[in-house]
């Protein structure tokens, strides 16, 4: 006798109200989930990943959001429900019992003012009779069970005062408390590192296997769920275009969509010049070893990585230390070393991999280097000059010939100035002889060369583009003064494979296009190994290894690296 779902999923349409119209957003999907089954929803932003499992606990507000048809059925203890005929009280005692949730963003997804600790505890005391001292000590048993570290002392420790992943544990364990039959887990590992993000993929995954817990894994990135899923359904601008078996998906994915979300990420030892993305399977152009999709192998990239260190260096740093005094009033202030003793080289023209953890010094680096913090010891030779000798007049000059393109876009941009005038106002203060003529052509140049229309872009505002579009907008406000070293501080971190996969084609275009030296910083392994030329490895603050990347890549040395690489 056929297994019956535990959830299922039938013709769900649903639109937002947008005056007297409702805008489409899921398209009659239909899915079910059975017990103890790891079920992967993949996709890119705007897809409707999201939207379904927030739908799948009617947490959407109503309206704006409008279910047009279909219907949510879960069967629990022999009984079956429809979620969306269910009174606000009814799907109170489904909410964190039956079915419950781990969101994207845990430091947004936890109160601020409450500890971490009151938060699950309160979670525990609404769907359990306990009281308030049993609620604790339930709670420390689920601190310990997630593995959080001095789990007595994080009962009592607010969410700013813990680590990223440490928030997702706390995270996990108010989602998993009360023993719910389906677990929604929604892009839980996007923002961590791949060490960070390894450890909470095999916790969730033995928790659901202790518990017998179903799940609804989200996420963009198809090697995310690779190792963990089940079964993976693909969503494409609201609709289920491909569903099957992880493994028949991986070996044998018929949609165009879905083929392209899997070649999108760098392959290890698979160096193809360029990146295919979404776009090139869509519109039929990848053909595997002809045009720009040929492949290198791991010779060449050496071979071409020792030429670029033939030339003379264009940043020299030696022995650079960054430190911070944690001043107290009632205790002894404590010198932290940030950046310890690092010493390195950068070529014209080539791409030098910063990897690490986050909290390692890598940002803090990057703008030593800039002299945006100032450095306690140290030298920082660029172009032959000391920057660390040169005066605010002189640095200030020096400064258009080093850029940073910063992790998040959106922040990085002023919401009151349009894309143009973004870009504009750098070329008026660096180039203030250049006419408004030939000012305006350079603007239109720096749109065309990445990858954006001016006609259509230039009077747009910050919110009116994409991630990925933002992105080419900070990556041309940086180009507009024509510089020699490029930092890129994580800058493809936050977008989703497909657009990740864009911007990396775009800055090695560039690279070969204006030939500056460049940074590239990045806690992916995976994206600094297809990137760059050499590697550091960074750790606490020193460089704890370094060298030609794919030499590094395939002998590391350090017991680190080769953690790091095992998360690739």
């Amino acid at each position: 006798m056929r297994q019956q779902p535990l959830l299922e999923v039938n013709h769900l349409s649903l639109g937002f109200q947008e005056g007297k119209q409702i805008r489409p957003v899921l398209k009659d999907i239909s899915f079910q989930l059975f017990k103890g089954e790891n079920l992967a929803i993949v996709g890119e932003s705007g897809s409707g990943k999201s939207v379904t499992a927030l739908s799948l606990l009617r947490l959407l507000a109503e309206p704006p959001a409008i279910y047009t048809n279909g219907e949510i059925l879960l069967r629990s203890k022999d009984e079956i429900k429809s979620l969306l005929t269910l009174t606000p009280k009814a799907l109170q005692h489904i909410r964190g019992k039956e079915i419950s949730m781990i969101f994207q963003e845990p430091m947004t997804s936890l109160n601020p003012v409450f500890t971490c600790g009151e938060q699950v505890a309160e979670a525990i005391r609404l769907h359990q009779n306990v009281s308030a001292k049993e609620a604790r000590d339930l709670t420390l048993q689920w601190f310990k069970e997630v593995q959080l570290p001095r789990a007595e002392k994080l009962l009592d420790a607010y969410p700013h005062q813990i680590s990223g992943g440490q928030k997702q544990r706390v995270m996990i364990a108010m989602a998993m408390c009360n023993h719910p039959e389906i677990l929604i887990a929604d892009e839980p590992t996007t923002a961590l590192d791949v060490t960070v993000q390894k450890t909470i993929l095999e916790l969730m995954e033995s928790l659901r296997q202790k518990y017998g817990t179903s799940m609804i894994f989200i996420s963009h990135d198809l090697g995310v769920v690779k190792e963990i899923s089940d079964r993976i359904i693909v969503m494409y601008q609201g609709e289920i275009v491909e569903e099957g078996t992880t493994d028949s998906i991986f070996s044998n994915a018929r949609h165009p969509y879905t083929q392209g979300l899997i070649a999108c990420r760098p392959d290890p030892g698979k160096f193809l010049r360029r990146i295919p993305t979404v776009s090139d399977f869509m519109e039929g152009r990848f053909q595997e070893g002809r045009g720009h999709f040929i492949s290198e192998n791991a010779h060449l990239r050496i071979a071409r990585a020792k030429e670029k260190q033939l030339a003379q260096p264009l940043l020299k740093v030696r022995e650079l230390n960054v430190t911070y005094e944690d001043k107290g009033l009632f205790k002894k202030s404590n010198i932290f070393k940030a950046v310890n003793h690092v010493s390195f080289d950068l070529y014209p023209g080539e791409i030098l991999g910063l990897v690490g953890e986050s909290g390692c010094g890598k940002t803090t680096l990057s703008r030593a280097l800039l002299r945006l913090n100032t450095p306690a010891t140290g030298e920082i030779i660029f172009k032959n000059k000391s920057l660390l000798d040169l005066n605010d007049k002189a640095l200030r000059e020096m400064r258009k010939q080093m850029q940073l393109v910063f992790q998040d876009p959106y922040s990085a941009l002023n919401p009151r100035l349009t894309a143009g005038q973004a870009i504009r106002e750098v070329l008026q203060v660096h180039f203030p002889s250049v006419s408004k003529t030939e000012r305006e052509e350079q603007l239109d140049e720096l749109f065309i060369q990445t990858g954006l229309d001016p006609a259509i872009h230039k009077s747009r505002y910050p919110h009116e583009f994409s991630g990925g579009q933002r992105q080419r907008i900070c990556i041309a406000r940086a180009l507009a003064t024509q510089p020699d070293l490029l930092i890129c501080d994580e800058s493809v971190s936050a977008l989703d494979v497909s657009v990740q996969a864009q911007i990396l084609n775009l800055l090695n275009d560039l690279k070969e296009l204006r030939g500056f030296g460049c940074i590239f910083i990045s806690h992916d392994l995976q994206v600094v190994r297809y990137m760059s030329d050499r590697i550091m490895v960074m750790k606490e603050g020193q460089i704890v290894e370094s060298g030609i990347t794919e030499e590094v890549c395939m002998h590391a040395e350090n017991p680190y690296t080769r953690e790091l690489l095992g998360g690739m």
